[in-house]
């Protein structure tokens, strides 16, 4: 089996982080995780025990500035856990998870020890949205794809999440810097960050995060969940077969080393095989 890191870093973040914590701690073990605050008044919440976790001085005064710092540092971090002897170092957002398809029946570190890596791998992106008028608020206590049933499958997190050696990622792990990206078969990014309106609503009045300008981008990012209440809803296993080919022939023509996907967009329904898993 491999030895295998995963690393995230966040700023008053709790909802997030205890699932994060939850499921790679029970794919890859607590004593894996590495978890670095994003300014030394965070608390570290008692539910990281067992984790490593280090405070550090906060990082840019708005959203560009705090998203390339964030990663500068993450990519550093990733490099001294190649060194200790780690194999593979997933890096993400407290609220994206990465899911191997419950139909091949393992978990995330037995299937990435028998894929061979040679310098990144990307899963395939899924943006969970809330579908209005059908699915309820959130429930914390409950598995998320238990209660969300509908993703947009686009390119924005279909990201270069994995490092097999250090090398240095882009903003938000969107690509590695100067490397290609591949796609990995039956591995998929979930991000839960705009999956409830509820919570969109919350963050518009984080005083925090108006500061720093991120009002416009949290409104930017309620598209989803119109776009989940108001598009049909494709079928899961044909689309994703269509989009993991498309996003790794075509490019952007401003970054060859970011998936395209044609500017479609698509939503799909979740196979019920994954209702458990997160």
């Amino acid at each position: 089996m491999k030895k295998i890191a995963a690393v995230t870093m966040v700023r008053n973040d709790d909802f997030y982080l205890s699932k994060w914590v939850e499921y790679y701690g029970r794919e890859l073990g607590r004593e894996n995780l590495y978890i670095f605050f994003d300014g030394e008044d965070q608390d570290i919440p008692a539910f990281c025990e067992g984790t490593h976790t280090e405070k550090l001085a906060k990082i840019g005064t708005d959203v560009v500035s705090n998203d390339k710092g964030r990663v500068q540092v993450m990519s550093r971090k990733a490099a001294a856990l190649f060194a200790a002897g780690y194999q593979l170092v997933i890096g993400t957002d407290a609220d994206e998870y990465i899911v191997v398809d419950p139909k091949l029946g393992k978990t995330l570190a037995v299937y990435l020890s028998e894929l061979p890596v040679h310098e990144s791998l990307s899963p395939l992106g899924l943006d969970l949205g809330q579908k209005l008028g059908e699915e309820t608020a959130i429930d914390p206590d409950k598995p998320f794809l238990a209660q969300r049933h509908y993703a947009e499958l686009g390119t924005r997190y279909t990201k270069a999440s994995i490092l097999a050696r250090p090398l240095s990622w882009g903003s938000g792990f969107h690509r590695v810097k100067d490397h290609n990206f591949h796609i990995a078969k039956d591995l998929y990014l979930f991000h839960a960050g705009y999956f409830d309106m509820d919570r969109i609503q919350a963050r518009f009045a984080d005083p925090s995060r108006r500061e720093q300008g991120w009002e416009r981008h949290l409104k930017k990012r309620s598209r989803t969940v119109r776009r989940v209440s108001s598009l049909p809803p494709r079928d899961f296993d044909r689309w994703i077969r269509l989009a993991r080919r498309l996003q790794t022939i075509l490019r952007p023509p401003y970054a060859w080393n970011k998936p395209g996907m044609l500017g479609l967009k698509v939503i799909v329904r979740i196979p019920d095989r994954f209702q458990t898993i997160l």
